[in-house]
């Protein structure tokens, strides 16, 4: 696409200029090449004169106070309200994406909300959110929007949360990743010829993109897998990628195992089974890892967590909102003292299921200090 007249937005800070006059986008493993008003593939981000822009910024799709377990994140806070918003675009191809409506927009006129840092930062504490998730399409294209509002919301004690799919090149991925405080990575599947076939992308920098999460920061994270009938739901399949988490990042991490709806480019495969669910939970379990959880199906066994040594349900959950807590202030099982790995309060917080939509400045301007 070549409309110079649209390419209007904030510098971008991850590229370089190559022999033949092309300037290269270094945020993703895309490294799309560009000449002058051309976009890379996610849409949003592309060279005007000598740098690469992204046109997005301070403009979002809509923002909504979530719970938190709906990123999914259920080690990080649980039962309280989470920011969540999102921009247009995305630097995956996915065929089966359950936003493809503002991960795929290439018209933006799907922006209709306007947001500085402090607008957005002001509303998460109006609304009583304790923390901001970077949702929807990837906050890996947006970057540069996402890092300036975590600054912002570091400064008032708001959480930074990542929802990503973690394709993001080595540099980008450090400087975003020191701003978070929680992520949940979406690993979608775990063969090369699933991400190339579906997403047109490469699982292995999804995977390093987990192990540096482990590695190099101390952000609290959890995976998140889309079970899809007949594509990566084998049992084979599930049984290795439990091993690898294992291995690679330890039993401790969370793993998410959610429903397929049909959608977007896949309205030919089927929902996805909540057996299939269940058995991908058992299998992984059976692989050595703790905390294993069902999602997008009514499961109150596969929602809540469970103490790994006594067996004691620590956390309840039936779908979003929190039905038992037996944690100790200090985040051990109230049982038998066993520490359970995440970020913990005294007591829950009380969000429950709500979805609550909000327009910036409406009644979420004016906070104190900022």
């Amino acid at each position: 696409m070549t409309d110079t007249e649209q390419l209007k937005g904030v510098a971008g800070r991850y590229w370089h200029r190559l022999e033949d006059g092309r300037i290269q986008c270094d945020v993703c493993p895309r490294f799309c090449k560009l000449n002058e008003g051309q976009r890379g593939l996610c849409f949003v981000r592309g060279r005007q004169g000598d740098q690469i822009v992204l046109t997005t910024y301070g403009r979002s799709s809509g923002f909504c106070v979530d719970p938190i377990e709906k990123k999914p994140l259920n080690h990080f806070l649980p039962g309280t309200p989470v920011l969540s918003f999102g921009t247009a675009g995305c630097n995956l191809t996915c065929k089966f994406c359950q936003n493809w409506d503002m991960s795929k927009a290439r018209a933006m006129d799907r922006l209709q909300d306007e947001a500085s840092p402090e607008d957005i930062v002001r509303a998460a504490v109006a609304s009583g959110s304790r923390s901001i998730a970077y949702t929807y399409n990837d906050p890996v294209i947006f970057l540069e929007y996402a890092v300036d509002v975590a600054k912002v919301a570091r400064q008032h004690g708001i959480k930074n949360v990542a929802v990503t799919a973690g394709y993001v090149s080595p540099g980008a991925r450090e400087e975003l990743f020191s701003w978070m405080d929680a992520a949940n990575v979406d690993l979608k599947a775990f063969t090369e010829e699933f991400y190339r076939r579906l997403c047109t992308g490469h699982l292995g920098a999804v995977l390093e993109t987990l192990e540096y999460l482990k590695r190099e920061t101390t952000v609290w994270f959890e995976i998140t897998t889309l079970l899809i009938p007949g594509h990566n739901d084998g049992a084979q399949e599930v049984r290795e990628l439990s091993e690898w988490v294992l291995a690679k990042l330890g039993p401790d991490v969370p793993l998410h195992f959610t429903a397929f709806h049909p959608d977007y480019k896949m309205l030919d495969v089927p929902r996805t089974p909540a057996r299939t669910l269940i058995r991908a939970r058992d299998t992984a379990l059976k692989a050595g890892l703790l905390y294993v959880y069902t999602g997008n199906v009514h499961d109150e066994r596969g929602g809540s967590t469970y103490c790994p040594r006594c067996g004691t349900r620590v956390i309840g959950r039936d779908w979003y909102e929190i039905t038992a807590w037996r944690l100790t202030a200090d985040g051990c099982c109230s049982a038998c003292g066993t520490p359970i790995p995440g970020v913990f309060e005294a007591s829950p917080g009380d969000w429950g299921q709500r979805r609550m939509p909000i327009q910036i400045g409406d009644g979420y301007g004016a906070v104190a200090g900022l």
